[in-house]
């Protein structure tokens, strides 16, 4: 199978941002003001550094989906999104040409709808049928107003699929699309928020029918029923829903794969794709999946996995990104990043940042694409290309040939941090970085803290914005530096000769934590389990002023705990009255004696 006989997925890429956010802290910092959101404070949400955006994400996905394969017999690009930063540019045109694919190629746009990348892919497999490759790349960074369910639910993420009639891992069996101007939310593009309608209407007049439609559409195309399905899925933003949709088509619970809310939340039009990647990179030959999306309408396609899967190079893809994360504790950060608060940025933050259209076409390689020069002569290799070698041992004239650097291992000779440079973040790190082979960079530094960096340690180059120029509506893309952070170091290796000091138990005790829904509290809670207490978990699960209430943040500590191998209970008195403080400590006695 896999041959030239079939259409489908070639190969797949996924791209999480390292940053997440702890949905607990949100609340703790905002729900003074929106007490209701504990409801949805479940695990945590990825967030965009402040140099990101949907392009960025969408070339970082696409990278991983075309590492080690031939980009030059890519002959198209589709890019889904809805919130792409140029509304008259091409945005495709800046993922391809910091992919560096040939210019010979289609490149066109999806947007407007949640299912824009479905839509997309729908067009790359007809391309498909007459021999065409398309890489289809989708990312959404979604803004939403602080304090409301939508800044939970959301997350950033990008997808990207390879589609072709060569290698195909994933053979397309068929699909089945349904249009309705059924609009449970909108964003008109002098706004910046979506306008969202009632959540029970959009729950049940909308995942609740247009999903089974499109997916009942496809089984009775394909001639299957939901049984002869192995992975389902589709995106919704309510648990609940998710649930009974499954239900609706007679699937059974294993059937569903996870919406991922608790690891990164809804990632808008990237969603069915990047739920889709992880699907794939765990499929088995012969597994039949089934992606169907949501937006004013459904596509619904099915593929068959085939013995390719396992051919095919390991990609880091959504699992990858899942591992690598950097938690951000404050919420001020978070808002920053999202560009909802405005702080001072002093003198310096003043210079021009006007982008030449011209110099920006001439060396549109170089600054996009990382493309820089080696010699023909000698073989160095050097950034940016020139007339000269610089060997000095060469010197030779006009014998430079285009050499990509961005996937080129590279390491840091110099680094500094500096707190008079603006930065969002910072200090600005910035420092020289080497490349193997040859070629040397001052590159910006990101995804770190200074205290990360060291020279001598490895760095891979990643396509981040720049700069924005807010007058004149442009965002400047370049290359930046990440570092490379080795894994912990096992103790027992770090400090072998070192006696290991004895650890604080509390075995057969009972530890009752209030307040410990979030913040302090439940890291008390959790690392007392983790040391053998018997853990009595209490939080009102309300506002810090007493009012409201809510399970959900005792609920979740103790399942974390539970699942971890500690025992916990959970209560929800309060501790403002003598009553509730009996009733606490009653609790404990009552659970563990």
């Amino acid at each position: 199978m896999g041959g030239q006989d079939m259409i489908g997925i070639v190969s797949y890429g996924g791209y999480i941002p390292r940053l997440r956010m702890d949905r607990m802290n949100i609340y703790q910092q905002i729900g003074w003001l929106a007490p209701a959101v504990v409801m949805v404070a479940q695990g945590e949400r990825s967030l965009c550094n402040w140099d990101e955006d949907s392009v960025t994400m969408a070339v970082a996905a696409a990278r991983d989906c075309i590492a080690g394969l031939d980009k030059k017999k890519v002959d198209a690009l589709f890019l889904a999104s809805t919130t792409l930063p140029f509304a008259d540019r091409l945005n495709s045109g800046v993922v391809a040409t910091a992919l560096n694919l040939r210019p010979d190629i289609a490149t066109a746009d999806f947007g407007s709808t949640l299912k824009a990348a479905t839509t997309a892919l729908v067009s790359a497999l007809d391309a498909a049928r007459n021999g065409k490759q398309t890489l289809v790349a989708a990312a959404d960074q979604r803004q939403a107003r602080a304090g409301s369910f939508y800044e939970m639910w959301f997350g950033d993420g990008g997808a990207a699929l390879l589609i072709g009639d060569r290698d195909v891992i994933a053979e397309f069996e068929g699909g089945h699309s349904v249009s309705y101007d059924f609009v449970s939310h909108y964003r008109s593009s002098d706004h910046r928020f979506d306008y969202t309608w009632e959540e029970r209407w959009i729950r049940e007049q909308g995942y609740g029918q247009i999903i089974p439609e499109a997916v009942n559409g496809l089984l009775d195309k394909v001639g299957i029923g939901i049984g002869e399905v192995d992975k389902i899925i589709y995106p919704c933003v309510f648990k609940r829903e998710h649930a009974d949709i499954g239900r609706a088509l007679g699937a059974r619970p294993e059937q569903l794969v996870d919406t991922m809310h608790e690891v990164s939340g809804e990632t808008g039009a990237a969603h069915p794709l990047v739920m889709l990647v992880q699907a794939l990179q765990e499929a088995e030959p012969g597994q039949r999946l089934l992606v169907a999306s949501f937006g004013q309408g459904c596509d619904a396609l099915c593929f068959r996995v085939t013995g390719n899967v396992r051919k095919l190079p390991a990609r880091h893809g959504i699992t990858g990104s899942l591992a690598e994360k950097r938690t951000v504790d404050q919420y001020l950060k978070f808002l920053k990043f999202r560009g909802l608060v405005e702080t001072e940025t002093g003198i310096r933050s003043e210079a021009p940042d006007q982008t030449a259209m011209t110099a920006l076409w001439r060396q549109r390689k170089m600054i996009l694409g990382l493309v820089g020069g080696r010699c023909t002569a000698c073989g160095t290799a050097q950034y940016p290309k020139a007339d000269i070698c610089v060997n000095p041992a060469c010197n030779a004239a006009h014998t430079q040939e285009d050499y990509e650097f961005a996937d080129v291992p590279a390491v840091v000779k110099s680094f500094t941090g500096d707190m008079l440079a603006v930065s969002m973040d910072p200090p600005a790190i910035y420092g020289m970085v080497q490349f193997e082979g040859g070629g040397r960079f001052m590159a910006d530094f990101t995804d770190c803290a200074l205290d990360d960096v060291k020279v001598g340690m490895p760095v891979k180059m990643e396509f981040r914005r720049h700069h924005i120029d807010p007058e004149r509506g442009f965002t400047g893309y370049f290359w930046k530096a990440v570092p490379v952070v080795p894994k912990e170091v096992p103790q027992a290796e770090v400090t072998a000769a070192e006696p290991k000091p004895a650890e604080i138990r509390f075995d057969d005790r009972v530890a009752i934590v209030t307040g410990a829904g979030g913040g302090l509290g439940r890291m008390y809670a959790l690392e007392l389990a983790k040391r053998g207490a018997k853990v009595l978990v209490n939080d009102l699960g309300g506002a810090r002023d007493g009012t409201g209430q809510s399970t959900s943040a005792a609920d979740t500590v103790v399942d974390e705990i539970t699942a971890a191998g500690g025992q916990a209970v959970a209560n929800y008195d309060s501790v403002t009255t003598p009553e509730g403080g009996e009733h606490i400590v009653q609790a404990a006695l009552d659970a563990f004696g």
